[in-house]
């Protein structure tokens, strides 16, 4: 008993010895096979991702290196495929964590100004050449690779005032002076129109571009209120040169007496044959023409269009793309300024004829479709 104890247990041992290392040799045999799954999921996952990130690396500026984007398909294409033409492309800066995804509205607003364009229909409604009536509308501001092009009655004093700022004039936009912001001789606002060729098409291709837009007959009605009816910055020659040349050519009652009324305002912008007159006026005419003999929208890719209506959204927005939210902030907007008036609209164009309204929506009906702006049917039927 005493000789065979030993060896029964140093067999007992063997036996468990062996069965550990088998034991142990099956967990190690899992863990590899667990961390072979592991390696080919995230595989799995980082494909997906890199899929997702740079399916059309086309779609991305040099100036953005990391954005993800929103965008309505192409027509003609899958709902889910998503695709970003050389019209859409962005060229904003990179969005902090918390504006990784670029708000659906304003690809929207691009992709509807680049099918308008596409109209045939439309073509001279929508197009214009890039002249120096145009480039002397879109000031510049080099620091930040900034272009903004200017559109009247649409709030526009305030983004100079952003611009001028920026460009270091001065210090902040309360430091100001009211009669500065439109004088170009002090407010440090170069116009585009003052470089190069060459230097004009680099900024063009490679600035954040921008400019804000208004319904088309409220902004009409903005103009007529500013320059014939009130005019606060006193700019006689609006009501002693521009009103009566209006009056002679348009008003139909030849005894009437009265100033410049809406009415006439309307004839004349709605006459086919306008730009007669619009050439004795000069560059006056911009606080009324239409954005696209303003901003040749089509012509120019623009990065944002601003909406007036939204503008307590839009003006951060455009601050934050342009990557100048942390230098400056849009003034502060007066509760309820920015929402369209129908009343207001309706009021002003009371009694005007049917004919003239409808002759001064064929005019301004490029700007209500690239902009996505209501027929007025209110109006016009």
């Amino acid at each position: 008993m005493k000789n065979t104890h030993p060896q029964g247990s140093a067999q007992t041992l063997a036996g468990r010895i062996t069965e550990w290392l088998t034991f142990d040799n099956m967990h190690h045999q899992w863990l590899l096979l667990a961390a072979c799954f592991w390696v080919i999921f995230m595989f799995m996952v980082a494909s997906k991702f890199i899929t997702l990130t740079f399916k059309d690396p086309d779609a991305y500026s040099a100036k953005q290196e990391f954005l993800f984007l929103t965008a309505v398909p192409d027509a003609g294409k899958l709902p889910g495929e998503k695709h970003f033409s050389e019209e859409l492309k962005p060229t904003g800066k990179v969005l902090s964590d918390s504006r990784l995804v670029q708000p659906l509205v304003y690809m929207e607003r691009l992709e509807l100004i680049r099918n308008v364009c596409r109209d045939e229909a439309l073509k001279n409604l929508s197009h214009t050449a890039v002249s120096k009536f145009v480039l002397d509308r879109i000031f510049v501001c080099d620091k930040h690779k900034i272009l903004f092009c200017q559109t009247p009655k649409v709030g526009n004093t305030q983004w100079k005032k952003v611009l001028i700022v920026l460009n270091g004039a001065f210090p902040s936009i309360e430091e100001i002076p009211e009669n500065v912001v439109h004088d170009h001789e002090k407010n440090g606002l170069p116009r585009l129109s003052s470089f190069s060729d060459a230097e004009i098409q680099k900024r063009l291709k490679t600035y954040f571009k921008f400019f804000i837009v208004r319904d088309p007959f409220e902004r009409l009605i903005s103009a007529f209120k500013d320059k014939f009816v009130h005019n606060p910055r006193f700019e006689p020659w609006y009501r002693h040169e521009i009103a009566p040349g209006i009056i002679r050519k348009y008003r139909r009652n030849r005894t009437e007496t009265r100033g410049i009324q809406f009415e006439d305002f309307v004839r004349y912008l709605g006459d086919p044959n306008h730009r007669w007159l619009d050439l004795q006026f000069g560059d006056h005419i911009i606080h009324w023409v239409t954005y696209v003999e303003l901003c040749a929208p089509c012509e120019i890719k623009y990065s944002v269009i601003g909406h007036h209506e939204t503008l307590e959204d839009d003006a951060p927005y455009i601050l934050k793309e342009a990557g100048i939210d942390h230098l400056v902030s849009y003034p502060t907007i007066p509760p309820g300024i920015t929402v369209y008036n129908k009343t207001k609209v309706e009021r002003y164009f009371l009694g005007i004829s049917k004919r003239d309204i409808r002759r001064l929506y064929a005019r301004f009906e490029g700007d209500f479709k690239l902009f996505g702006y209501q027929k007025p049917d209110f109006l016009l039927n």
